[in-house]
């Protein structure tokens, strides 16, 4: 829908402008040889792994996978499980999609800036690029090579040789980035061409559904926004005396010691039968004890 091509585009530029930031203050090649490979894929990878657990992370659906299925697969029958399994399926491929954003962008971006992929295989490249003499040896030459990333440490007679090997390095660099949003791009229109294909439903009603699923989800949230916040009220009244943000509260009630230790600490969410289960200490408390103890009248004109 409209709302994910916003939001993925949103999520592309957050991550462009926060490549440009990282690239500009952090990194700096060491121009050392063995040295320069792992800091190059450090900055390539490394970030684009941070932002796609990010973007796991931040997809409600990732949580609505995972959360309580391992009681929930144990009771599956054998003939759902195929189902299951499909479905489970499509929604990790949507998840992953949502979620390679990021770090598609991250390593596409830093590939056509090519600053990386230079630092990282300058001392790989082929020889005849080397314009020294012929006989220094394979040590000496890595070492000259790992330097060309630093323009202030490369001797005078190799500036030439060096522009040459920093400019192959910055045309495979972009190649390769753009060779990766090319895939990106006919990967993405397949799999929407696919998924339309093997659809069920025709165009109008596919909206229709898009926009009841929309809706029912943000109904349902306002329902359990509403029923969780009336029915905790029930608790702290039943704790306290009174409804909070009532005008008129007549009196109140003074918890005892053991009441507040009794609610007071950390706690997991307790089942209490096969369908129930006490959300908080509180929860727990009003459940089982009487609200006995001692009241305190207010005076509403004080």
């Amino acid at each position: 829908g409209k709302e994910v091509v916003i939001a993925n585009a949103v999520i592309a530029i957050l991550t462009i402008g926060g490549q440009q930031l990282f690239s500009f203050f952090t990194f700096s090649c060491p121009c050392h040889v063995g040295q320069n490979l792992i800091y190059g894929l450090a900055f390539l990878g490394v970030p684009a792994l941070i932002l796609l657990i990010v973007g796991y992370a931040l997809n409600n659906q990732t949580w609505r996978l995972v959360t309580g299925k391992r009681s929930h697969f144990e009771k599956v029958t054998s003939s759902n499980q195929l189902l299951k399994c499909k479905l489970v399926c499509f929604v990790l491929c949507s998840v992953t999609g949502r979620a390679l954003v990021a770090p598609v962008t991250w390593l596409a971006v830093t590939l056509i800036n090519g600053s990386y992929y230079v630092c990282a295989m300058s001392e790989y490249v082929p020889v005849y690029y080397y314009g020294a003499d012929p006989n220094v040896t394979t040590s000496e030459r890595s070492r000259i090579l790992a330097a060309f990333p630093c323009s202030q440490l490369v001797p005078p007679e190799l500036i030439r040789a060096r522009d040459e090997v920093i400019l192959l390095l910055r045309y495979q660099s972009q190649v390769a980035g753009w060779l990766l949003i090319a895939v990106v791009v006919i990967t993405v229109f397949l799999s929407y061409c696919l998924a339309s294909c093997f659809s069920p439903l025709s165009f109008l009603h596919f909206r229709y559904w898009s926009s009841y699923v929309h809706n029912e989800q943000e109904l349902f949230d306002e329902a359990t926004e509403q029923h969780s916040r009336l029915y905790a009220m029930q608790h702290v009244r039943k704790f306290f005396g009174f409804v909070p943000g009532s005008e008129k509260v007549k009196e109140i009630r003074i918890p005892s010691l053991r009441e507040w230790q009794a609610i007071s600490g950390l706690a997991f969410l307790k089942r209490v039968d096969q369908e129930h289960y006490d959300y908080s200490l509180l929860h727990d408390w009003a459940l089982k004890e009487r609200a006995n103890g001692k009241y305190l009248r207010i005076d509403e004109d004080p």
